[in-house]
């Protein structure tokens, strides 16, 4: 189970660097001046598509995506964890990844857009 912990976390992080990054690419010209932010907002916005781009071929379609490792002690704490044999157990709970799904393709193709557009302005001057 521990394996599976691990491809779920893996996830995550590819989900959360794609809407962190994504979103940084999206909000960077409206921070910084035109001329330089591209070179911060271009980097970001490669990283958000080409995390997406994985996540959305390895854990999209996997089933380990409707799951969560529950940390929360309180919770872990109510289950009889100690009828377990071993000694490290691994809770997973089932969550609804729709509103996840939707925010992440949302940015992924909001910076997708916005990457073409910044590329092809780059490059028709």
């Amino acid at each position: 189970f521990d394996e599976t912990a691990c491809w779920i976390t893996v996830g995550n992080c590819l989900h959360k660097t794609t809407v962190l990054a994504g979103t940084a690419y999206l909000f960077t010209p409206l921070a910084l001046p035109l001329d330089y932010s591209h070179y911060i907002s271009l980097p970001a916005g490669v990283l958000s598509l080409a995390c997406c781009t994985l996540y959305s071929i390895s854990w999209q379609f996997d089933p380990c995506c409707k799951y969560q490792v529950e940390y929360d002690a309180y919770k872990l704490s109510r289950l009889p964890l100690h009828t377990l044999t071993s000694s490290t157990p691994v809770v997973l709970v089932r969550k609804d990844d729709l509103h996840r799904k939707r925010l992440h393709n949302t940015i992924a193709l909001a910076a997708l857009v916005y990457c073409v557009k910044k590329i092809y302005e780059l490059y028709a001057v």
